[in-house]
């Protein structure tokens, strides 16, 4: 086993591209390459080892002066269509709940007249089963309205929503905004 370690040639470096040294001419030579998984046309993928190494060299350049990261950036509009696939797996509520029966209770005390005004100062009791409806019924009529604003724009060969799409969209819809 020892004499045959020994008669093996070593390997060509992998710079000489199967030509052997720059002093002779033509392919004479080629070099022993190593069998590799197929990949189905595609390059081999990268070690771990090497991959890390990449990592490490480009978090040492990229960071600041403090060797903080940089943030990733992504390119215009992936961050929006991640987001709309987002919003459209979910069911939950997307206005903020205190925020929204802030504004239901104060348009209700503009509504009241002086007239049936006799609760002074505190106002209507709202139970928080009522303005969870109201915020689900607003909820709902508002991405209705902007998926016709959209149909709108679309129209019009846009991609963007504009004032004029929303008031075209509730026009369509009549006086009940297509609820009656």
């Amino acid at each position: 086993m020892a004499q045959m370690a020994q008669k093996r040639k070593p390997a060509e470096s992998s710079t000489s591209r199967g030509y052997g040294s720059g002093d002779e001419a033509g392919p004479s030579k080629k070099s022993k390459h190593t069998a590799r998984k197929s990949t189905g046309g595609h390059p081999p993928k990268e070690s771990a080892v090497s991959s890390s190494r990449k990592r490490d060299a480009y978090q040492s350049h990229a960071g600041d002066e403090d060797g903080q990261r940089k943030k990733r950036r992504y390119r215009p509009g992936t961050v929006a269509l991640r987001e709309i696939r987002k919003y459209q797996r979910s069911t939950d509520l997307l206005l903020r709940r205190l925020p929204f029966a802030r504004v239901v209770r104060e348009i209700a005390l503009d509504m009241m007249t002086d007239t049936n005004y006799h609760m002074g100062d505190t106002g209507l009791r709202w139970q928080s089963s009522a303005i969870l409806a109201l915020q689900e019924a607003t909820e709902a009529f508002l991405v209705h309205l902007f998926e016709d604003a959209n149909l709108c724009a679309i129209h019009a060969k846009r991609v963007t929503i504009m004032q004029r799409d929303i008031q075209l969209a509730r026009r369509i819809r009549g006086p009940w905004g297509g609820l009656g």
